[in-house]
């Protein structure tokens, strides 16, 4: 069993589960807001830079909220031949914008050139991040890049429990459904459906048989 998540599959999909089952039939976002947003952020502060200073603006949640489109477009690619979240069925991104969204959010963090040479070694170049020019969008595009690019994207799987519209990654061979909770839905309602298909079946049954008696007592 995968008991552990590392930073980039948990933040990617985090991301995407921004979008929720309300609890009342219907879905929330998270993101519906900059005070969301900046929420969000501050909940992850183990994982973003300076996110417990973090304030969101109407630039910064649009661009996020872009790059989620991207991220759950590339979800519903990920778990087929299973069809995607209910939500995304009729809304998804093409890939090729997806991809483009995605390519530019990551490049939004600025970076220099940094030399490594050890006495023992050629000397290598490596790019990196620029001090405090760290873009919220480009590290969640980054580690949607490297959670895509994966292993664990072959776990990811879209939960299709009543009313659930979450995706989550596969834990063992035999899970189903994102949560206990889900599971139990799912199950009260295939019995509820059993149960409708077995009265109908007598309703129909018992048609049948009101017409033949119908028809004996004509002849």
């Amino acid at each position: 069993m995968q008991d552990t998540i590392d930073r980039d599959a948990r933040l990617t999909l985090d991301l995407a589960l921004t979008i929720r089952h309300d609890g009342h039939g219907g879905v929330a976002d998270d993101l519906a807001n900059p005070v969301g947003l900046t929420a969000w952020v501050r909940d992850h502060a183990e994982t973003l830079p300076d996110a417990s200073h973090f304030v969101a603006d109407e630039g910064t949640l649009a661009a996020v909220r872009d790059l989620r489109a991207a991220v759950r477009a590339f979800f519903a690619r990920a778990v087929r031949p299973g069809e995607p979240s209910p939500v995304d069925a009729a809304r998804l991104l093409p890939v090729p914008e997806a991809i483009a969204r995605l390519n530019a959010a990551a490049a939004r963090t600025p970076t220099v050139p940094v030399l490594h040479w050890t006495d023992d070694a050629e000397p290598v170049v490596h790019r990196q991040p620029v001090p405090r020019g760290t873009d919220l969008t480009a590290v969640l595009a980054q580690a949607a890049i490297a959670f895509l690019a994966g292993a664990d994207r072959h776990r990811l799987r879209a939960c299709h429990a009543p009313r659930c519209v979450r995706y989550f990654l596969k834990d063992h061979p035999r899970q189903e459904w994102c949560k206990p909770s889900c599971g139990n839905r799912a199950r009260v309602a295939r019995h509820h459906e059993r149960h409708r298909g077995q009265g109908r079946g007598r309703d129909v049954e018992g048609g049948q048989t009101a017409v033949q008696e119908a028809g004996k007592a004509a002849g």
